[in-house]
């Protein structure tokens, strides 16, 4: 039997079938040595082939069919092993805010260089705009316009209050989207405003730390009323990049794309060889610092900065 993978709690998956009904499975074995370095070598979003087990109503998992996208970051841990947030997305959603907790413009860039090299597209979604003052607004259009200039849609929520809720539904229709984004950002709020049935768990910010508190434990996946489907993750604390050479790093950065071919050497690393389009981009304005900064921090290696 084939389905889609829903919920993933760690050894057991909860695979919707097609014949409507949803079934506890676990994975064979032999997944574990097939080569696949991830924590988990099933993940929500998946379509998988399923056996059901004699006299029993859960089953086991013995094909992951193929994958068009995911997305990956590596475990902050000493194992520094790899862990596939979800599978097979249309489009991610990165969930901002610039106060309680506030997201580093570093964390946003890592993210977005993880969605460009599996090809995602992703929508930068700024909640609590009920607690944004005249310099918190001014912040917030700091921010967009960094964004959106190089492509980025950029959209402004209140999940408190309902602000522009209908907005984001609208582009939930008929996709498969990832909800992402520290813990404390309000991203269970956010889907409780689009899904008020959900009632899912919602969390207070510690004053201590000013960092979310964990409210959603595993990745879950929600059909939506209107077409779709809501991918709900654990918040993110650092994002540890993972699978890409620091020879193609600048290939996701999209506005270090276009002038690749203008450096004058071939092997340019952008970091300080002469004739580098890049860094006279930067120079000129027309790139970002913060976002030049990114790239830097990545290609060092300093890449889980909150």
């Amino acid at each position: 039997m084939q389905g889609l993978v829903i919920k993933s709690t760690g050894s057991w998956y909860q695979v919707f079938a097609e014949d409507g009904n949803t079934y506890s499975c676990r994975i064979k074995g032999k997944f574990r040595i097939k080569g696949i370095q991830t924590t988990n070598p099933i993940a929500v979003g998946d379509q998988v082939d399923f056996e059901l087990e004699p006299n029993a109503d859960t089953g086991v998992i013995n094909k992951l069919r193929d994958r068009k996208n995911y997305i990956i970051r590596k475990s902050i841990n000493l194992s520094k092993q790899s862990q596939i947030i979800a599978a097979n997305l249309d489009q991610a959603f990165l969930i901002v805010t610039l106060a309680s907790p506030r997201t580093s413009l570093g964390f946003i860039d890592r993210f977005l260089v993880v969605a460009e090299a599996y090809d995602i597209p992703t929508s930068l979604i700024f909640n609590k705009l009920d607690l944004y003052n005249e310099d918190g607004l001014a912040m917030l259009a700091d921010y967009k316009s960094i964004y959106e200039n190089i492509g980025y849609p950029c959209y402004e929520v209140s999940a408190l209050e309902g602000t522009n809720i209908s907005q984001i539904e609208g582009l939930l229709k008929d996709k498969t989207t990832l909800f992402s984004g520290h813990s404390g950002v309000g991203k269970s709020s956010l889907i409780n405003a689009i899904l008020p049935d959900f009632e899912l768990k919602t969390g207070e910010v510690s004053e201590w730390s000013d960092k979310g508190q964990h409210t959603t434990t595993f990745a879950e996946m929600h059909q939506l009323p209107f077409g779709g489907y809501l991918v709900d993750t654990p918040g993110i604390r650092e994002l540890g990049i993972v699978d890409i050479e620091k020879e193609e790093l600048s290939h996701f950065f999209v506005e270090m794309r276009d002038r690749l071919n203008q450096c004058k050497f071939n092997n340019c690393r952008h970091i300080n060889e002469p004739g580098c389009a890049v860094i006279e981009a930067v120079e000129q304005g027309e790139i970002e610092p913060s976002r030049y900064d990114s790239y830097q921090s990545i290609y060092f290696g300093n890449d889980t900065r909150a």
